[in-house]
């Protein structure tokens, strides 16, 4: 009869039970059987609550997704011979998109036969360049693109820090053995243990047999 490593809703080492034993212990305390690491020799499963599990894992991921730390490429079009004026009014939204973190993408549009002349427009971007080079690195140089002077520069290293998104709280203060750590519980058995990657899975009772199956993904 096939036999599973068990670990109790309060994280306890239950033992090594027949599978049907496990099942019927945790339909007692009215949680399910979820095999957390499928691998080990004798499987382990743990008794918990399966829907609460995975919605605590579920807000948890969405937390970390909602404090990731997004860079945003922005692009400022110039011309060849933009005014000073005009430049220096750029130069200020570039220094506050580099200061926020975001990277920067310097377009230097060419109409007419200006294109015959790209030496201009190179000479644009340097000005912008030295004029953000305190809080700025070129991190793609220029080249052209159709009738465009490409070059991206970003915020320069120890210089430009954006501020640490606060860590997420995980929801109820505590979180179930992951499948990982479940696994390492196992390794105090003679057939050793493996860690998985698949995500746990709650146990169910066979009708017509007594024995563990997996959910139904049918």
């Amino acid at each position: 009869m096939p036999e599973v490593r068990v670990i109790g809703a309060d994280g306890s080492q239950v033992g090594i039970l027949p599978t049907h034993e496990a099942l019927k212990l945790a339909e007692e305390q009215g949680l399910e059987l979820v095999e957390v690491n499928p691998r080990a020799a004798p499987p382990v499963c743990r008794i918990m609550d399966f829907g609460k599990f995975k919605y605590e894992t579920s807000k948890k991921e969405k937390a970390a997704h909602k404090h990731q730390v997004k860079v945003v490429i922005k692009e400022m079009k110039l011309r060849p011979k933009t005014d000073k004026h005009d430049l220096e009014f750029k130069l200020r939204q570039i220094r506050e998109f580099l200061t926020e973190g975001n990277k920067c993408k310097l377009s230097i549009v060419f109409r007419g036969r200006e294109i015959v002349h790209p030496e201009t427009g190179e000479a644009m971007l340097n000005k912008v360049v030295v004029g953000v080079q305190d809080i700025a690195q070129v991190e793609q140089r220029a080249l052209m693109e159709g009738r465009r002077m490409i070059m991206v520069i970003g915020p320069r290293a120890g210089v430009v820090k954006r501020a640490a998104p606060p860590p997420a709280s995980p929801p109820g203060g505590s979180e179930p053995v992951p499948a990982a750590a479940s696994g390492g519980a196992a390794s105090g058995s003679s057939g050793g243990s493996a860690s998985s990657n698949s995500p746990p899975a709650a146990l169910s009772a066979s009708p017509s047999t007594g024995e563990a199956k997996g959910p139904d993904h049918g």
